[in-house]
């Protein structure tokens, strides 16, 4: 007769508890939970959670991209009468007479709208008087 020897590891004792974690843990980095299961619930859960709550903690570095609103230096606003007012940075403009200054508004304006004609032009001053911009009101042909 033979002798066979015992196992050390008896039957019928319940695995580690680490065993079970680690399959746990397992189940969720390879997303082997059916769906509806307690397991998969709180793996979309934490999902959720780390998509809501990440920036609040860390810093992505996901900024707009810094723009220059006004490209042209001109502003189109409605008027509330069914037409526009542009209001066009001083800046802009190079012209020193009345005259010059309100042909060379008009090829501003005409380049964004087409054929128009110039009603009003009215300056904005900052506080020390200086003019910042003109509102030009204008009339389509």
């Amino acid at each position: 007769m033979e002798h066979v020897k015992a196992s050390p590891a008896v039957s019928g004792v319940p695995p580690l508890p680490m065993n079970s974690i680690w399959r746990t843990i397992r189940g969720y980095i390879l997303w082997s939970y059916e769906r509806g299961s307690l397991h998969y619930d709180v793996m979309v859960t934490l999902i959720l959670l780390f998509v809501f709550l990440s920036p609040y903690w860390i810093n992505f570095k996901d900024k707009p991209i810094e723009r220059v609103p006004h490209q042209t230096g001109v502003v189109i606003q409605p008027d509330g009468k069914g037409g526009f007012v542009y209001q066009i940075d001083a800046s802009v403009l190079t012209a020193k007479s009345d005259a010059a200054l309100r042909e060379q508004m008009l090829g501003i304006i005409e380049s964004i709208t087409g054929a128009a004609a110039i009603s009003n032009i009215e300056p904005v001053k900052d506080g020390k008087g200086h003019i910042q911009s003109y509102k030009v009101w204008v009339e389509k042909e």
